[in-house]
């Protein structure tokens, strides 16, 4: 019980740094990025191909997967995604999704269909025992450092400056810029950081959650769920989203494994009746 308590809090750790960005942008940017996975595929592959053809330590390709990633979102914000701010939702989705089957088409022809294999160094396989506790050394590291990410990006989106920028420009764009606010610059930055969590949390997957070109397809769901029954006022809720839905799907596919993506879905629509604007909802300003 404890071995599946332990990965469904590494797996949903794992699931919230890879949704964050899609809060971010559906929450405080109003945009429904459906393409938010393809981020994440392009920061496990370019992961695997630094590993595999140039000889790249794990650690040191991870600040790679996250640069790649980041820069990509910042292109495609300045030149696709930004003329869309102001159109309705149903045009954010047809694009976004159409660009989910580029990529996938594109990946799929030039690397290939295969699902790729990362070595991971000696020190993260395995997993040590602590009485009736199994701790898998690779889970324990996503645990780490999806936790620093948290706090990092708690603090920068509640106690810098360019956390009240970013939330002046979302509630009111002509006062902001106004007030000597660069909006396009403070959304070009937003979506360019949550890209790059996205292609962090590909890299970091790719060992757990597998990499293939339909990875951004197959996870899709998971995302939207963590955002869904989280909220997008507020980091907390997707945390606890991810959390929730981590340990469900572990401890499903271990007790019942032909019904585990039945208990997610039963989890998920029973916290949307409860709370149908997700867990954590901003009232008075305060989330």
């Amino acid at each position: 019980m404890l071995t599946i308590l332990f990965d469904g809090i590494a797996y949903g750790m794992l699931l919230f740094v890879l949704a964050v960005g899609l809060a971010v942008t559906m929450g405080l940017m109003n945009f429904i990025n459906l393409a938010h996975g393809a981020f994440a595929m392009v920061g496990g592959y370019i992961t695997v191909l630094a590993m595999q053809r140039l000889g790249v330590p794990f650690l040191a390709s991870l600040p790679l997967a996250f640069v790649g990633a980041a820069l990509l979102g910042a292109v495609l914000e300045r030149t696709l995604y930004r003329p869309l701010y102001r159109k309705p939702h149903l045009d954010q989705v047809l694009f976004s999704i159409g660009l989910v089957f580029m990529a996938v088409a594109a990946v799929d022809y030039y690397i290939g269909s295969t699902q790729q294999i990362i070595q991971l160094p000696q020190w993260l396989k395995g997993r040590t025992d602590i009485g009736s506790l199994g701790v898998g050394h690779y889970r324990l590291f996503i645990i780490a450092v999806c936790a620093v990410l948290t706090v990092i990006l708690q603090y920068i989106l509640a106690k810098t400056r360019f956390g009240s920028r970013l939330r002046a420009s979302v509630d009111d764009q002509r006062v902001a810029a106004g007030m000597g606010i660069n909006v396009n610059v403070v959304f070009l930055s937003t979506f360019a950081f949550g890209s790059g969590l996205a292609g962090l949390g590909g890299a970091l997957g790719a060992e757990v959650l597998g990499l293939d070109p339909s990875f951004p397809l197959k996870f899709m769901i998971y995302f939207l769920i963590v955002v869904a029954v989280g909220g997008t006022s507020s980091i907390t809720g997707p945390l606890l989203a991810a959390l929730l839905l981590g340990i469900a799907d572990v401890a499903g596919k271990y007790y019942i494994p032909k019904m585990g993506a039945f208990i997610v879905y039963t989890l998920m629509i029973v916290i949307l009746l409860w709370k149908p604007n997700g867990l954590f909802v901003r009232q008075g300003g305060k989330a």
